[in-house]
């Protein structure tokens, strides 16, 4: 790693390397409930709306009690409704809520509520897909935090992560990039990484911290 690669680096952990699911208030572990909270997280991030309204949602789902998928699915529509709109996700609030129920029923039913089921697939992120309301993007959201116990998946460096290390002029390669940090580092790289690409000022902040 270059002395810039490496000072570049070093400034985009500091300032944005924490996992969206650290953010969300998920204590992430290789456990059913914060595997399906990082699913919920993932569902709602992948919508057209702020990251930062989409944690918030999350952390009001996980407060009204809906923290695995029994409780999602055993919850009312309203009551997922009203969860929502308290973390100020009201734009997508309705078709969300919706969304939410299925997808549980259909954990509930073909996974026992268990995500580590779809683990030892060849393709988790086709069976990913196949859970209401999580499309191509929330999968890659899903796969790339949860790298973090599923090191399996290492390096998960999709799209948006590659597209802030453009920003940053750091290596466009997954695996050229992955070997700038240390495995356990990685889910907060790619995060810190997805921050630049959906704010832009961050990566000249990062480049000026770095060159200081």
């Amino acid at each position: 790693m270059s002395k810039k690669d490496e000072a570049i680096v070093r400034a985009l952990l500091d300032r944005h390397g924490r996992t969206y699911a650290a953010q969300a208030g998920i204590r992430l572990r290789n456990t059913p409930a914060p595997l399906y909270q990082l699913l919920v997280l993932s569902l709602l991030l992948s919508a057209r709306i702020r990251a930062d309204i989409a944690v918030e949602a999350a952390r009001a789902l996980f407060s009204a009690g809906m923290r695995d998928a029994r409780r999602m699915s055993e919850a009312t529509w309203q009551q997922r409704v009203d969860a929502l709109g308290e973390g100020g996700y009201r734009r997508y609030d309705e078709r969300t809520a919706t969304q939410l129920g299925d997808g549980a029923a259909l954990l509930l039913e073909r996974y026992r509520g268990d995500l580590r089921r779809l683990r030892e697939s060849t393709d988790p992120k086709k069976l990913l897909r196949d859970i209401p309301g999580i499309g191509p993007t929330g999968a890659d959201i899903f796969l790339r935090e949860a790298q973090a116990v599923w090191p399996e998946l290492s390096p998960r460096l999709d799209r948006k992560v590659l597209d802030g290390a453009h920003l940053l002029g750091l290596p466009a390669s997954a695996r050229k990039l992955a070997s700038l940090v240390d495995d356990a580092d990685l889910p907060q790289l790619a995060a810190a990484l997805v921050r630049v690409a959906l704010d832009k000022r961050k990566a000249e902040q990062v480049r000026s911290a770095a060159a200081a």
